[in-house]
């Protein structure tokens, strides 16, 4: 995403996200989700204001922690329905509870969310998309591309003259190896 690191390099906001975050490998199932509900908390919204409401987001999701939001129900959907300090959108709040839950259903056939990422890979994001679609809930070709961007599964979250990309390089996210590129 060329232009995110003509725009975020030295924004407050922006870029402890690019510089630090943004296209590194994660393999911990609780930052997935978050990763995952970030992006679909953005549908439709800018990316500035999911990144300003991290915190909250973290807050009200118990941290993302998969176990925990898998465990959520109607008074939980309730309490973050009336958080103002997130994004109060019952399909998106019920599309990160079920993905909890689906992500739960991952940790019994493969192990983790990691494993099954890991398992699938690589595959053009065509493909990419297909499997999110049957496996997720609200997580359409936009969605599912930057999530795959941003866990490091798909290339193209920097350019390759951003002074981010060989740091990002020298950690060998999963895009690098053979037959991973689009």
């Amino acid at each position: 995403m060329s232009w995110y690191c003509d725009v975020a390099p030295g924004h407050p906001v922006h870029g402890p996200y690019h510089d630090e975050e943004y296209g590194f490998p994660l393999e911990d199932d609780d930052r997935l989700l978050e990763r995952l509900a970030l992006e679909i908390n953005q549908a439709g919204l800018s990316w500035l204001t999911i990144l300003k409401r991290r915190e909250a987001l973290r807050r009200a999701y118990r941290r993302f922690e998969v176990a925990r939001v898998a465990r959520f129900r109607g008074p939980d959907i309730a309490r973050l329905m009336a958080d103002a300090s997130i994004i109060r959108n019952r399909r998106k709040i019920e599309a990160v509870v079920e993905n909890a839950r689906r992500i739960r259903a991952l940790e019994g056939s493969h192990g983790s969310f990691s494993a099954w990422l890991a398992a699938h890979h690589p595959r053009p994001r065509e493909r990419w998309v297909d499997l999110f679609k049957a496996t997720f809930v609200f997580t359409g070709p936009e969605i599912t591309a930057e999530f795959l961007m941003s866990t490091g599964y798909l290339p193209g979250a920097h350019r390759e003259d951003c002074p981010v990309f060989a740091r990002l390089v020298a950690l060998e996210p999963p895009w690098m190896h053979a037959g991973a590129r689009r």
